[in-house]
């Protein structure tokens, strides 16, 4: 059933939408893009095929040169194998080189890449494969496919090149087929927000430290630097000390990963003294920020453009970035609607510009992978309902107050999770936080903190005096739990608080 719709306005929004234009049914589109990943590829394996393209960490480096051949004779391996036009193939390898080989090899061969979750349990992978219908399999550790060159040329901007899945906090996971032209469109959306030269090929080095199958890693990053002719350096597993001496052997100018991933490393004792004057761009999201952590990248880093970025696997990475110019003074917020993406407020109460985000454009997915009533759901009058609450403000920056299931009702005052969290963050040795709803017979739900600290203990009548401070005592935590172990997060990032509602147990409420 349709809902009214508060578009949001694009007055103050700073990115531009030069060479955008709409199509017949008003979808912003870049027609001057490349029509398919292959086409973005081949231009700089053609002028600069010597250049690195991918680099496993501490393992093999592939030119473009490389990259491409070696990449053909996998979807000569795959046509070999009965894959054909539409098929889809599991990539299951570890971060590296072969997992870059599998992607690329199965578009060459017509394929859909099908990013599997590698830390997913046994029966969670074979739902995946069984939902996908894949045709052909490559887990960890097996031989890449080998056979005679070949490249699809039947390609289109429509064609679907992967499938990612979401993380399933809320159910079974869902496939969300990713498009050439998402894919594209994603890259330049980013290059646009970010301010990256056209001809940063040569300086663009990525360290990709969060998962490729998830749209952080693959889209944001792997596919930026191939779009620009940049270099993909790739971790297989998170090390702070190997990431720390990284940046200066690998000339890392780009750097993305989550909040409390940052809030360790610059605490990291391997940090100190690091040479980090070669990053230029630093980008985080995935989970609040608190603007003291702002404040310290941007010390910690000072050549590099800082921003905070929004988005889920349904809409192929970012569809908001907060500029370096609000990143500190509005670290509440995610920003601005990115140049190729439209959005609009589902409104809640009598504010207009409060309630669930909806957004459309080309790379907002137009449905799940085979769940019609999933996406009938989702996506209403061509708007996906992305499940979370937001509030825009006179400029049109989004500020996620919480998702729609998060929300905790005491007493009748609903209270942001989300705020909690940001407020817990601020709070001195707090290094992550999550807020969840603790039942109560009275009051229906309370407030809950889940607390993390890497180094000393957490003094928390130190914390809850901060929050008294900057929240009203109605939203204030009345239980705190201090954890010993980092909290459980999926692959973007987002808090697995499913897992964790599993695991606390609460004990007295606060004084």
């Amino acid at each position: 059933m349709s809902r009214p719709v508060t578009p949001v306005p694009r007055s103050r929004n700073p990115f531009s939408q030069e060479d955008l234009a709409r199509d017949v049914n008003g979808v912003p589109r870049y027609p001057d893009a490349p029509a398919t990943l292959l086409d973005a590829l081949r231009t700089h394996v053609d002028v600069r095929p010597d250049a690195e393209a991918v680099v496993e960490l501490d393992g093999d480096r592939l030119t473009y040169a490389e990259l491409w051949r070696r990449a053909t004779r996998v979807a000569g391996g795959l046509r070999a194998l009965g894959v054909t036009h539409g098929d889809r193939v599991a990539v299951r390898y570890a971060a590296g080189t072969d997992w870059a080989l599998a992607f690329w090899g199965t578009v060459m061969a017509g394929g859909i890449a099908v990013a599997v979750n590698t830390r997913s349990a046994p029966p969670e992978v074979e739902f995946v494969l069984a939902d996908a219908g894949v045709k052909v399999d490559l887990p960890d550790g097996a031989p890449l496919p080998d056979g005679d060159p070949y490249v699809d040329t039947d390609l289109d901007r429509a064609d679907v090149a992967a499938l990612f899945y979401t993380s399933g906090t809320t159910g079974r996971p869902k496939g969300v087929p990713t498009t050439h032209e998402s894919f594209v469109t994603n890259a330049e959306n980013l290059i646009r927000c970010l301010g990256i030269s056209r001809d940063a090929g040569p300086d663009l080095r990525t360290l990709i430290s969060v998962p490729l199958f998830h749209v952080t890693g693959c889209n944001a990053q792997f596919i930026v630097a191939a779009c620009l002719g940049g270099t993909s350096v790739i971790m297989s597993a998170l090390d702070l000390t190997r990431l720390t001496a990284a940046l200066a052997e690998e000339r890392i100018s780009f750097l993305v990963t989550v909040p409390a991933v940052y809030s360790l490393l610059l605490r990291h004792p391997a940090f100190a003294g690091a040479d980090v004057s070669g990053v230029r761009w630093l980008a985080y999201g995935g989970a609040p920020i608190a603007p003291t952590l702002v404040r310290s990248l941007k010390e910690a880093f000072p050549a590099a453009t800082v921003i905070n970025g929004y988005g889920m696997t349904e809409t192929a990475s970012l569809i908001t970035v907060l500029p370096d110019r609000d990143a500190a003074e509005h670290a509440d917020s995610v920003g601005y609607a990115v140049p190729s993406v439209d959005l609009g407020v589902a409104p809640i109460g009598d504010d207009p510009y409060t309630g669930e985000l909806l957004a459309r454009g080309v790379t907002v997915t137009t449905g799940y992978w085979r769940r019609p009533e999933a996406t009938a759901e989702a996506i209403v009058d061509g708007w996906l309902h992305t499940g979370d609450i937001v509030r825009v403000d006179g400029a049109g920056r989004v500020h996620i107050v919480d998702r729609i299931k998060d929300i905790i009702n005491r007493g009748g005052e609903n209270i942001s999770s989300v705020e909690v969290e940001a407020v817990l963050l601020s709070a001195p040795g707090v290094a992550d936080a999550a807020v969840l709803a603790v039942p109560d017979e009275v009051m229906g739900e309370k407030v809950g903190a889940v607390l993390f600290s890497d180094r000393a203990e957490i003094d928390v009548a130190q914390v809850i005096a901060h929050c008294r401070e900057r929240l009203a005592d109605f939203k204030v935590p009345q239980y705190a739990t201090v954890v010993s172990e980092a909290l459980p997060r999926n692959a973007g990032g987002k808090l697995l608080k499913n897992r964790l509602r599993d695991q606390v147990r609460w004990g007295d409420p606060l004084r």
